[in-house]
């Protein structure tokens, strides 16, 4: 079962655009197992948590570790997602899979340069860039923004400053630091926050999230202000919706996993 895990998950592009134009799918692994299903709980041994079992076969990751969720609900999730899989195992049907493959392999065994990147997005955060015009643009950031930077000050001790027009300029240490602090040190929330800040741009939207200060549609729609409001002028991109649908996906794996995790 293994080298059939290894097949489906690894050497596949991260992007689903990019798999459809690569012809990926066509070459799908085809459905090799009856049930998919939970086992009991294990311990710090295998990897604590609720292991996701093929018919009653442990599910290994890539890297031949346990795939092994920390709370039933989780792990019940994955479990749906492999149950959803007809005829084919599409790995972009399942990224909650593909989510808990990255922290047990990845965010597990080096969680320091995790939070580093985290860090180094706090310095130049989407939400801290200010356009200057046209005033719609400027009214729907401040409508969208201004409440996760007033979660950021008054939550965590961080006043951010705002800057106007796209150069780079330096935040305060001290406000860094003092948002740094909320950086969650579980490897599955750290895992989950840094995929958020990925796929929306901004650590402080995905730290908000964590924090449940910001709901998941809420945060969804703050990091897209500036792409919905160019579409409101010009017309609706296809390409573009399509590339945030595939997104969304991963987006909403990562968010599921932080709502799972507060059960």
């Amino acid at each position: 079962m293994r080298e059939f895990i290894e097949e489906i998950f690894i050497n596949q592009p991260l992007d689903p655009m990019v798999s459809a134009r690569q012809g990926a799918r066509a070459s799908l692994r085809k459905r090799f197992y009856k049930q998919a299903q939970i086992g009991e709980p294990v311990g710090e041994n295998t990897g604590a948590g609720f292991p996701l079992l093929l018919d009653g076969k442990q599910v290994m990751t890539p890297a031949r570790k346990p795939l092994v969720a920390p709370v039933r609900e989780l792990a019940e999730a994955m479990a749906q997602e492999w149950e959803s899989q007809v005829e084919v195992i599409d790995p972009f049907a399942m990224p909650l899979t593909r989510i808990a493959n990255v922290i047990i392999d990845g965010v597990a065994k080096a969680p320091m340069p995790v939070i580093e990147e985290i860090v180094q997005y706090l310095g130049s955060d989407l939400v801290c860039y200010r356009a200057d015009t046209p005033p719609g643009l400027v009214e729907r950031q401040k409508a969208e923004w201004d409440p996760v930077l007033a979660w950021a000050r008054d939550t965590l001790g961080a006043r951010f400053i705002l800057i106007e027009g796209i150069v780079y300029a330096a935040q305060p240490e001290a406000a860094i630091a003092a948002a740094s602090a909320g950086i969650p040190s579980d490897v599955w929330r750290l895992g989950a926050v840094a995929s958020i800040m990925t796929l929306t741009g901004s650590a402080l939207i995905a730290l908000a999230v964590n924090a449940g200060a910001l709901g998941p549609a809420a945060a969804w729609k703050a990091a897209h202000v500036d792409e919905d409001y160019q579409m409101s002028q010009w017309g609706l991109d296809d390409m573009t919706l399509e590339r945030r649908e595939g997104r969304f996906a991963e987006y909403m794996a990562a968010a599921t996993v932080l709502k799972h995790l507060e059960s």
